[in-house]
């Protein structure tokens, strides 16, 4: 696992597609807090608070996750290594688990530069420091857990496609779905008692708990049964190609 690992973030870094992710993502949420007129710019908004960012960031990675995670199996299978890596002494589940690692790593270090912000919002508040500490340490740890699932999800749909363009498009399809749209089939209430049951399956309600400085267990659990159930498909499928 270890080997893998290692292996995928050399790759990345290697060849440059992790710094140029890093920046973009980097870019975009820069633009939108700070410079763009909308709803999530800080200057607009007129509050010292990150929570414009942590409402933005999960749209952001939508895109960027599926991106990072498309080649982690569908390349494989595309340029034939991953039959080179069946002739390896490697389990199947630490082949899967060494390449989550490095993406959901990876996405870790998309949002280590927004610790910038939090200092910019800390020096505007008034009086300075004026920051709820509470729920931005939360929407922290929920951003790292909801970039873990998003990552499960996107290498589940890489595993499903032999083409890299196929795995991103149905990566981001299936976490638009489970971010986003659920949520919004639920708002509809066309289940009645039903509609709080979908809305905890999806990852808006769970992911809203941290963003509010609420660390629950249950979310917690959650979003940690979407990794283990995401990664034993995705193992259950790459044993099939096997």
């Amino acid at each position: 696992m270890i080997a893998i690992f290692k292996k995928e973030l050399w790759n990345y870094f290697g060849n440059w597609s992790a710094w140029v992710i890093i920046g973009a993502f980097s870019l975009i949420s820069s633009l939108f807090l700070f410079f763009f007129e909308n709803n999530y710019n800080i200057f607009d908004i007129g509050m010292a608070s990150l929570q414009s960012y942590f409402t933005l960031v999960p749209w952001i990675l939508m895109f960027i996750i599926p991106a990072l995670s498309m080649k982690t199996i569908a390349e494989e299978h595309q340029s034939g290594t991953l039959y080179w890596l069946f002739a390896q002494p490697i389990k199947i589940k630490d082949i899967i688990l060494g390449k989550f690692l490095s993406v959901w790593f990876i996405g870790f270090l998309c949002i280590i530069p927004s610790l910038v912000y939090f200092y910019t919002v800390y020096v505007l508040g008034i009086p300075e420091g004026n920051v709820d500490l509470g729920a931005t340490l939360g929407s922290y740890f929920g951003l790292l857990l909801l970039i873990g699932a998003m990552t499960s999800v996107g290498m589940l749909a890489s595993s499903l496609s032999s083409n890299q363009i196929m795995a991103y498009l149905l990566g981001v399809f299936m976490c638009f779905i489970l971010y986003f749209g659920i949520e919004q089939l639920a708002s509809y209430k066309l289940l009645g008692g039903a509609d709080f049951v979908l809305q905890n399956i999806g990852f808006y309600q769970h992911f809203l708990a941290f963003s509010r400085g609420l660390v629950d267990s249950r979310d917690v659990f959650y979003f940690l049964f979407i990794i283990t159930l995401a990664l034993g498909l995705s193992s259950y499928f790459v044993q099939k190609k096997k």
